[in-house]
């Protein structure tokens, strides 16, 4: 069924795995500008900056999640499959 399938439709779980890799992105830059005064012998960034680093994390989470919420709709749809009469 992946031929008939239009390339911009959205499946279960996509937009969750495109918002987790958004905010793993951001958590990411975050953890390099945290890390970078600490290399170049400058001052350090206050310390809400560490928990901004924490979004990489949560992106990680997020992103899982939606695999997950992906996997399951699958799942589903082959059971769906697999019962119909034909």
């Amino acid at each position: 069924m992946r031929d008939k399938t239009q390339p911009n439709s959205s499946e279960a779980g996509d937009r969750l795995i495109r918002a987790g890799a958004v905010v793993f992105f951001v958590g990411a830059v975050a953890t390099l500008v945290t890390v970078a005064p600490l290399f170049l012998g400058t001052t350090p960034f206050p310390t809400y900056m560490f928990g901004l680093s924490m979004f990489m994390g949560l992106g990680f989470l997020m992103a899982g999640a939606g695999v997950f919420q992906s996997i399951a709709a699958g799942r589903r749809r082959a059971r769906e499959v697999a019962r119909a009469p034909q």
